[in-house]
């Protein structure tokens, strides 16, 4: 077994050196290289999440500035449509206005007419009241002149 322990720890001794050398390696690695490395990994992971952030500002600034937006077309929407239901409700007196009017010069003929109407109606009586005197005048004559020359003979 000493034969073995002999070469065992001989090859352990000249280990040491290999392993100091590894140590130093590792060290100057992580000194070196792994500090840097992991320094360009969070500036790059910062710039990574600032860049993500901004988008997200910018996302909700465009949607701040589309609801604005929309917003406003929806109130200048509302004032057109006031506006044009004013207009109507304009147009629409105009035009009852003009058929009251239209309805009470309408009014003033039918009277006019009437009361021409009742005019020639009295006038055409009283023509066929003298026409009816007349014709029984006529008539009288012509059935009381006979009657009287035929009574005198």
């Amino acid at each position: 077994m000493e034969t073995l322990l002999k070469p065992l720890g001989q090859l352990l001794l000249n280990s040491i050196p290999a392993l100091f050398s590894l140590l130093i390696v590792w060290a100057a690695y992580r000194l070196i290289v792994y500090t840097r490395l992991q320094q360009v990994l969070a500036e790059r992971r910062a710039r990574t999440e600032g860049a993500i952030e901004e988008a997200k500002k910018e996302i909700a600034s465009a949607e701040e500035r589309t609801a604005e937006y929309e917003r406003r077309v929806r109130e200048a929407r509302a004032q057109i449509y006031l506006a044009l239901e004013a207009h109507a409700r304009r147009t629409m007196e105009e035009r009852n206005k003009a058929l009251a009017q239209a309805r009470k010069q309408a009014e003033g003929m039918v009277r006019g007419a009437r009361a021409d109407i009742e005019k020639d109606v009295l006038a055409a009586k009283a023509t066929l009241q003298q026409q009816a005197e007349s014709l029984a005048n006529i008539i009288i004559d012509s059935v009381l002149k006979p009657a009287a020359a035929a009574g005198g003979r």
